[in-house]
């Protein structure tokens, strides 16, 4: 009972601080266009917002996709074993300038910012193949991401995704909030299965299938979202999906030790182009 009271002290005295921290840290956020305060709106609602490269116009686009095309060529074509669970393929590629210098970019990392409310950190970029799969496992699980309180991954699509390549799908935040049921019950079957997700078959017990999001979209298409806000997964697929995802959190997030998979050797980094230089962290 006693350490049950300590924990709750702890808990509440960390609120304090990370509270007073929002309050200090407002008069430090920069000022946003009116398209740039649409997505912080949304991501302050549902906790994601949809658009595409071509929307966001940043400079550094060609030379993402370039490189996306040149090292996604590495990566293993479809495994046709007969394993019900298929792991992805990873590449590590935080440190090619070509994708660190588009996920760097001014006007997002001031959207970030805006949204998290503290001094953030862009932790890196991940390019990734998806395979095909039968069963639900891993990330095709319903989850939350849980490196901080509030974070941004930012997911763009490299080749057309429909229902066949698994698109990412999600509960709008709004409909699992603190005020609502959803959001305890929720929890209570995250937290039965170890935060390691639930099955569709779990999650539509609580909140109907006509309430889920699915995000299918062309090449080009990206997600902002905040993982942790937003219950989540990638659904069954039949093809392979190919696509980056990066990573942001506060400077001080509540988990660092997830967050060093975009930084170390958790996962291979790709054989470097001719052309290409490897850019110093």
């Amino acid at each position: 009972m006693l350490l049950k009271i300590k924990r709750k002290i702890f808990s509440l005295g960390s609120e304090l601080v990370y509270r007073l921290a929002l309050l200090k840290h407002a008069a430090n956020l920069s000022a946003l266009e009116f398209s740039d305060r649409q997505i912080l709106n949304d991501l302050k609602c549902d906790g994601i917002h949809i658009t595409t490269l071509t929307e966001l116009g940043f400079d550094s686009t060609s030379e993402l996709l370039k490189a996306a095309d040149s090292y996604s060529s590495q990566m293993a074509s479809i495994n046709n074993d007969d394993s019900n669970e298929k792991f992805p393929q990873i590449y590590t590629v935080t440190y090619l300038p070509e994708f660190a210098n588009w996920g760097s970019e001014k006007r997002l990392l001031n959207i970030i910012e805006n949204y998290i409310g503290l001094p953030i950190i862009f932790h890196g970029v991940h390019l990734r193949k998806d395979f095909p799969n039968k069963n639900q496992f891993g990330t095709q699980l319903w989850h939350k991401d849980a490196e901080d309180r509030r974070m941004i991954k930012i997911i763009i699509y490299l080749n057309d995704v429909g229902e066949k390549h698994g698109p990412f799908e999600y509960i709008p935040a709004s409909l699992t909030s603190l005020l609502r049921l959803n959001y305890y019950r929720t929890y209570y079957k995250l937290w039965q299965s170890g935060h390691l997700g639930i099955t569709d078959d779990e999650l539509n017990e609580i909140i109907p299938k006509q309430a889920w999001k699915s995000c299918t979209g062309s090449a080009g298409t990206v997600i902002i979202v905040d993982p942790k806000k937003a219950i989540h997964h990638g659904t069954l697929r039949t093809e392979d999906r190919l696509t980056l995802f990066s990573c942001y959190t506060s400077t001080s997030p509540d988990r660092p030790e997830v967050c060093t998979q975009y930084r170390d050797d958790t996962f291979p980094q790709p054989k470097l182009a001719p052309s290409s230089s490897v850019q110093a962290s």
